[in-house]
């Protein structure tokens, strides 16, 4: 995720209700989808809070550069997470597979480098 966000708009053409929940998915880098179930569940569980902040929002946010307020067809962004590529399951379970599998190869040429002879040679070594 990049450190350096833009300012924050609202996008009216990716818009459910005045594009708050889209403009706040563009900065902090998440689908809109996620951010408008956490406003949801917001609004659910504390009730007025989060309903006075969106429409505050709505007010106070400005519109995107290059927005309209009539929709037109959205454009085609490629996803760069493994979790948004859409990547099947059995694939991800493969590849997250083969990273531990790495991953207790090189634990397990550590343990077998500190439990070694050579290791405690070069550890009275240094401590001379």
């Amino acid at each position: 995720m990049n450190n350096a966000r833009g300012p924050l708009y609202r996008y009216p053409d990716e818009a459910r209700l005045g594009g708050v929940c889209a403009g706040l998915a563009h900065y902090f880098g998440l689908e809109t989808w996620l951010v408008r179930v956490l406003v949801v569940s917001g609004i659910l569980l504390s009730g007025s809070f989060f309903v006075v902040a969106y429409i505050a929002l709505w007010f106070i946010l400005e519109k995107a550069p290059g927005t309209s307020n009539g929709r037109k067809e959205k454009p085609i962004h490629v996803k760069e997470q493994v979790w948004q590529s859409g990547e099947p399951p059995r694939q991800a379970i493969h590849d997250i597979n083969s990273q531990f599998d790495r991953l207790e190869g090189r634990l397990r040429s550590l343990e077998s480098y500190v439990t070694s002879t050579e290791f405690q040679l070069n550890r009275q070594i240094s401590r001379l």
